[in-house]
């Protein structure tokens, strides 16, 4: 028996560089997946709306209700835009899976929330949406992350044994004695953006400023010493942390802008490369914008074992938002699709809120 399902995916990732919208084929044969990837394009956000992103997790609650009707409206403008521009016939689309944009991360303290109102997306679009993927497994005790291993073990593995997304946060998912592990590993673009932010610019392109810079080793030791890279998984990272525990360091020592961003390259390079020798990966894809980083590629290549692969463009810009359609298909098709070995929930489950037009 064969199943089809057409879904838009939506990412909003916490390095604020906008909304990944694509639009995938999902299909489903003899208990396997399979994908084709349509259409994909990035919305960017504007300066205004990445303020309010940043700071919205010091705001009230009444700000921050406003901004997820807002957040909720600008992906649907995205959508119907997307919709038109790529000339999509709405009447193939089964529905809109949406990560939304995390606000907070907090499993310790039993919750997480994205924003970017499903009802509103739902009723202007006028599809079926399915989002807030990850409350019900923080619910059921699990981190309510990650929860792209999922996608990449049944749409990906044919390239690699090991996943790595430099995102905002760097996360990383493997297989060790037949169970899939998964969690983030260290900060990825949120600090090297900050720093470039500084100087009125929104990234460090390939990372070329980064490579004009040396290594302060005060600054590095500080950095590996952090608390958080002596736990084993599952574990996972959110904006406090960073807020809380790396960003101060960063803050305190004294030097130029240059040679932050290249010890904080280095630092991510060693996290990376440990974490990907010690679980024996002989293949690691690496997708996320931290991918065209070539400064940033090169700290990984000096330190890791294995074979670095770097897919395609399209794979390396759109493989998250791939993922949460996919998760979407999953939900459709009523399968489990947030994993307990890798969150840490009591067990699996088929997570997902769904809004209906009608």
């Amino acid at each position: 028996m064969k199943s089809n399902y057409t879904l838009i995916g939506i990412m909003s990732g916490t390095s604020l560089d906008g909304i990944d919208i694509t639009l995938t084929n999902y299909i489903l044969e003899n208990n396997q997946w399979s994908f084709n990837f349509v259409c994909g394009k990035t919305f960017n956000y504007s300066e205004e709306i990445i303020h309010q992103l940043s700071v919205a997790s010091a705001g009230s609650a009444e700000k921050i209700l406003i901004l997820d009707k807002k957040i909720g409206q600008l992906f649907g403008e995205a959508v119907i835009q997307f919709i038109a521009d790529f000339e999509v016939d709405i009447k193939t689309i089964s529905a809109i899976a949406s990560h939304g944009h995390t606000i907070f991360h907090q499993p310790e303290n039993g919750f997480t929330y994205q924003i970017g109102c499903g009802t509103t997306l739902s009723l202007m679009t006028q599809l079926p949406v399915i989002n807030d993927f990850r409350t019900k497994d923080v619910i059921l005790g699990g981190q309510g992350a990650p929860l792209v291993p999922i996608g990449d073990f049944q749409l990906f593995n044919s390239l690699a044994d090991g996943f790595l997304n430099i995102g905002g946060i760097s996360n990383i998912s493997f297989r060790q004695n037949n169970k899939i592990q998964a969690y983030d590993i260290c900060p990825g673009n949120i600090p090297l953006n900050l720093l470039m932010n500084t100087l009125g610019k929104s990234y460090d392109e390939h990372g070329e400023l980064a490579a004009t810079g040396k290594i302060n080793l005060t600054l590095l030791n500080k950095l590996n010493s952090l608390d958080y890279y002596s736990k084993s998984g599952p574990k996972s990272l959110g904006k406090e942390w960073l807020n809380d525990f790396f960003l101060p360091i960063i803050d305190v020592i004294q030097d130029t802008i240059p040679n932050k961003l290249a010890t904080i390259c280095e630092h991510i390079g060693i996290q990376i490369a440990q974490t990907a020798n010690n679980n024996g990966i002989q293949k690691l894809l690496i997708t996320g914008g931290g991918a065209l980083n070539t400064f940033l590629i090169n700290c990984i290549k000096q330190y890791i074992k294995g074979e670095i692969v770097i897919p395609s463009k399209e794979i390396i810009e759109f493989k998250e938002a791939i993922v949460f359609g996919f998760l979407g298909a999953l939900y459709l098709s009523k399968q489990e699709n947030c994993l307990s070995d890798v969150t840490g929930a009591q067990r699996n489950s088929c997570s997902g809120v769904l809004h209906l037009p009608n």
